[in-house]
């Protein structure tokens, strides 16, 4: 039974992908859903858009704030390219409340770079960071390309073995791709959530009785995965006969989990949705998949569109009975010559494997955009910092000295992210940069007087250098001067926020 409920999650998500896979129409579906999967160069659009379906009845101001938010959402990728397998970028734009942000991804085997029109740098994820050095550039390549072949094995098993929905249709016709009339099959097919556990057992059924398939995605997993665990494992033991005797252990184990699932299978859905009211709504009748496939003479898919509606549980906690989700695309150019844009890297990123950036670097970086700086302020409230500090841990090394709390210096400034600074000529001497606003403050050791983004402000104990080396500031002074507030109701402890 709990095997069953949580399957129910990626069931959920399969599907979207999955809606028959059996011949119909001279089609032979599987064929061409698994065609599909391998990488090939193509050019292509694609829109996507979400509806949130509020419950009935009063809402919350935060919650119609945040549905109404949310339904203004769209993306449009304008033109996406792929120029090999590892190679690829997209280029469009995200529609926020009203106001669109475009921007540029693009991947290549250095990373993944985001572009966003208006923003001082891109963002950067580096693939070379974070590689074990036992990993040379070619040994990556490969695990890659062995990746990208098990993916293609995992799609053309499951494709072959999923059973045909009820409503599935194939019919000729012509649909307009990249402004081009073209004569295509096209493949319509509808999914109730009611009817998905239902195509699902015959699915694993016959996912059961293939030990060749199955056997053959356990050889593409060892394949992919053995050389590695080789060599960390001293005991393992690399070859032919090593790889058999784990495929041939793994594959009784996975038969007998399969054969385990199916023994009770109808009585453990049937429990699963009378018991769990949240999982019977997802997969009820109201919840609907529909998808519409263009597929040319070459079963390449050329167009596509998807309309998915999730029935949901309403609640207090989630005042929304279904999300929506529609989307369309067309592709082109298929195995043709692609060149993919490249996100400008010359002026520098915001690269996150390196370091990862602070929620000011953050905000500066988008300040000259509007829509995405505000999304980030205030809905996402990245800057937003709350702490507890126990005076009484030497953790925290809180002091108090003549009825003033006294915190070092470095690690409150690391708490609110605010940068440290001070110079050989002026060991004394201490710059504080607050993250958020940029602003300084300027302190001195031993002096009772500091500058706050250049006004002087008295001090009614100055700043001090403890016995351990460590510099202590006034806390209740450092804490206004960096935006925070102090809370200290809780006796013995110290709440700090910042909004």
């Amino acid at each position: 039974m709990k095997k069953i409920k949580w399957m129910s999650i990626p069931l959920a998500l399969m599907l979207v992908v999955l809606a028959g896979c059996q011949s119909v129409g001279g089609l032979d579906i599987s064929k061409a859903l698994a065609n599909n999967v391998k990488p090939v160069t193509s050019e292509s659009r694609q829109t996507l858009s979400v509806e949130v379906v509020p419950a009935e009845g009063t809402l919350s101001v935060t919650d119609k704030v945040a549905i109404e938010l949310i339904n203004s959402f769209s993306l449009n990728i304008e033109q996406a390219k792929v120029e090999d397998a590892r190679t690829v970028s997209m280029k469009g734009d995200v529609e926020l409340d009203g106001q669109k942000t475009p921007f540029l991804v693009s991947m290549d085997e250095q990373g993944i770079g985001l572009e966003i029109e208006g923003a001082k740098q891109p963002l950067y994820i580096s693939q070379q960071q974070g590689i074990p050095g036992f990993l040379g550039t070619s040994d990556l390549n490969a695990m890659n390309e062995e990746s990208q072949e098990l993916t293609i094995k995992v799609g053309e098993f499951i494709f072959k073995h999923f059973p045909n929905p009820s409503v599935l249709s194939v019919k000729q016709g012509q649909a307009e791709v990249n402004g081009e009339k073209l004569n295509l099959t096209h493949l319509h097919t509808e999914v109730r959530g009611d009817e998905f556990f239902g195509l699902v057992k015959p699915f694993l059924v016959n996912a059961a009785k293939d030990e060749q398939g199955l056997k053959a995605l356990l050889e593409g997993y060892y394949d992919l995965f053995a050389p590695y665990i080789y060599m960390f494992d001293e005991e393992y033991v690399e070859g032919s006969d090593s790889k058999q005797a784990a495929v041939e252990e793994f594959y009784i184990e996975l038969k007998a989990a399969l054969d385990e699932i199916l023994a009770t299978y109808d009585e453990d859905i049937k429990s699963l949705l009378e018991e769990d009211p949240d999982v019977a709504t997802i997969f009820g009748k109201d919840t609907v998949l529909k998808l519409d496939l263009y597929f040319d003479g070459k079963l390449n898919l050329r167009k596509q569109t998807m309309e998915l509606h999730i029935a949901l549980p309403s609640s207090d906690d989630l005042p929304i009975t279904a999300v929506k989700v529609h989307s369309d695309s067309e592709v082109w150019n298929i195995g043709g010559a692609v060149k993919a844009d490249k996100v400008d890297t010359s002026n520098g990123v915001l690269d996150f494997t390196v370091a990862d950036p602070t929620p000011g670097q953050i905000l500066r970086n988008f300040e000259d955009v509007p829509a995405l700086y505000q999304f980030l302020d205030e809905q996402m409230s990245i800057g937003y910092k709350t702490a507890f500090i126990d005076t009484e841990s030497d953790y925290y090394g809180v002091i108090k000295k003549e009825g003033t709390a006294f915190i070092p210096l470095r690690f409150f400034a690391d708490e609110l992210d605010a940068d440290i600074k001070w110079t050989k000529d002026s060991p004394k001497r201490f710059v504080v940069t607050d993250d958020i606003t940029g602003k300084e403050i300027v302190l001195e050791v031993g002096s009772s007087e500091a500058l706050v983004d250049g006004a002087a402000v008295k001090l009614k104990h100055p700043m001090f250098i403890h016995t351990n080396g460590s510099g202590y500031v006034p806390l209740r002074f450092m804490a206004e001067a960096l935006g925070a507030e102090l809370d200290t109701e809780i006796e013995g402890w110290i709440m700090l926020t910042r909004d």
